[in-house]
């Protein structure tokens, strides 16, 4: 589909630190990784630990 090289990616990441900034990147990351574990959960058909709690209570 789409194919990236070596250039655009250090082209998207000059853009993306330019923007957002070097002190909101860690931030950022964070989010985007606890995004794609939730999505996952959810598409799995995982329970959270918050609604277990919820149940037993």
């Amino acid at each position: 589909m789409f194919k990236l090289g070596p250039w655009e990616i250090v082209l998207i990441v000059v853009v993306v630190l330019i923007i957002f900034g070097p002190k909101r990147l860690p931030e950022l990351g964070k989010g985007i990784g606890q995004f794609f574990k939730n999505f996952k959960k959810s598409v799995s058909g995982e329970p959270d630990d918050k609604d277990e709690k919820k149940k037993d209570e």
